[in-house]
């Protein structure tokens, strides 16, 4: 299984894609508090989040809790100051995918001490970065494909030979 982690996420609507996404491949979502919304469940009711239920769930305090109830030690950390791209990761079953806040990213301590595990997703120099969501849809596909997607469907309707070859 995969391990999604967001680091202080910011956003509501941000970490309400990535949860989309996590609940859509099977995906663990890891929030570390604080967080900039309200996940009661009052308020994801009120979000129309109906997909929720099916979002393996985890919230820690602060990121020593994280580290002392996970003992997460495979991590990758996605970050725009990275010196190399995640097409050189190799993603191993059980791997934790780490991002950071919107507004700053991760911390420098934790970048420093996983420097080799920094990867990071090849933009154009001016755009500064993708949006949290994207960059989360991006890695968790990558890591998927790379253990050939298991425990989910791969072929649509049209796999079964109903429509032209050609456009």
């Amino acid at each position: 299984m995969l391990n999604i982690v967001l680091v202080e996420p910011e956003i509501h609507m941000n970490t309400g894609n990535i949860a989309r996404t996590c609940a859509a491949t099977r995906s663990r979502l890891h929030l570390i508090k604080p967080l900039g919304f309200d996940i009661s469940d009052k308020a994801v009711k009120r979000a129309g989040l109906d997909y929720w239920h099916m979002v393996d769930l985890h919230v820690y305090e602060n990121l020593d809790d994280f580290f002392a109830c996970t003992g997460a030690e495979d991590l990758w950390l996605a970050t725009a100051k990275a010196g190399r791209p995640y097409t050189q990761a190799q993603f191993r079953p059980g791997c934790w995918l780490v991002f950071g806040k919107e507004s700053v990213g991760l911390p420098r301590h934790v970048r420093e001490a996983y420097a080799r595990r920094c990867i990071r997703i090849p933009i154009r120099e001016e755009a500064r970065c993708l949006n949290l969501s994207n960059c989360v849809a991006v890695l968790a596909f990558e890591a998927l494909r790379q253990w050939g997607f298991p425990g989910l469907e791969q072929m649509g309707e049209m796999a079964a030979g109903g429509g032209k070859d050609s456009l």
